[in-house]
């Protein structure tokens, strides 16, 4: 403990920073005619890009490969030691193979080589030795050395895990753009994230349909309203006229504002209530459209009208907040 009371820890954590941040920085005088050629092999192959590393470089090496496989690059992850136990079965000769190893002489590394130049994949190596048996099996070289770990020890990877996942960056970061990868495309691999669903979700997908949507005609008393809302679980229901097109919509709101004025309201027609007009949205429309309309108007459901102005679903801002959107 007195030990641990001797260390400024403020000093050292900042120290730590520095260390990572000149690995970093040591990076870019080697981005040569060698990060194209590894850009180049990527964009050409016919099949996906193989992802291998052990250790803490294997934890770098499934983060570039979920990097790539989420922005357009088909990518899967070898462990370097499952790989010489039946998962080289795995890769084929159309596949490119990036390996991560800062020495580039584990044994599962070189084992794994001369099979993977066997199969006929192009191999890229991510490694901090250029005179290692990984260097001279790859087709294309990435130095990514460092000159010493943060650790105070030079033994648990530190800024050499951190160079290396910042190169990786760098290449997916450049395969993005040269593929044209858009904020779209992104959306079609993240549908579950808020990305996704803003990009993606229509109205249609969420609205309330059927017996969900209860649908009323201009003539039917509040009462009848009422009994049809409640069984739908719903927080309006859609007024249409005698050739069912859109009219007006009943809410929760309406209801408190007359029903102050009129204890008889019940009895009362829903068309001479109504909120006449209402603001609608197309089922095409992306529901974060709609959700801003919502927040704009400060109102909480939306009837759904195909072109005809005919009621196709009602879209109530709880469904936004069960979609995550709101």
């Amino acid at each position: 403990m007195k030990n641990r009371m001797k260390i400024n820890v403020l000093k050292r954590a900042k120290e730590v920073l520095d260390i990572e941040t000149k690995a970093i920085q040591a990076l870019k005088p080697r981005l040569k005619d060698n990060f194209r050629q590894a850009l180049d092999l990527i964009l050409k192959a016919k099949g996906r890009v193989v992802v291998s590393g052990m250790g803490k470089t294997g934890i770098i090496a499934q983060k570039l490969s979920a990097t790539l496989a989420s922005t357009g690059t088909p990518s899967l992850f070898l462990h370097s030691a499952e790989a010489i136990h039946g998962d080289l079965g795995r890769v084929t000769a159309d596949d490119v193979v990036i390996v991560l190893s800062n020495s580039g002489e584990g044994d599962e590394i070189k084992q794994l080589l001369p099979i993977l130049k066997k199969i006929g994949s192009k191999v890229i190596a991510l490694t901090g030795n250029k005179n290692s048996t990984l260097a001279k099996y790859s087709d294309c070289l990435l130095d990514v050395a460092v000159k010493k770990e943060a650790c105070p020890l030079g033994l648990a990877p530190t800024a050499s895990t951190t160079a290396t996942l910042a190169m990786c960056d760098a290449l997916a970061v450049c395969l993005l753009e040269l593929k044209g990868f858009k904020e779209k495309d992104f959306a079609f691999f993240h549908p579950g994230g808020s990305l996704g669903k803003r990009l993606l979700l229509k109205v249609e997908d969420i609205m309330r349909t059927a017996k969900a949507h209860p649908i009323v005609r201009e003539e039917e008393k509040i009462s009848e309203v009422l009994v049809k809302i409640t069984n739908a679980r719903a927080g309006s229901a859609t007024v249409v006229d005698r050739q069912g097109r859109l009219s007006g919509i009943f809410t929760d709101g309406d209801l408190r504002r007359h029903l102050e004025k009129d204890p008889n309201l019940s009895l009362r027609r829903v068309k001479e209530v109504m909120t006449r007009n209402p603001i609608t949205v197309s089922p095409k429309m992306l529901a974060a459209e709609a959700m801003r309309i919502l927040k704009d108007k400060k109102i909480d459901e939306l009837p759904v009208v195909d072109k005809n102005g005919r009621p196709v679903g009602l879209l109530d801002v709880q469904d936004l907040l069960k979609v995550g959107l709101v």
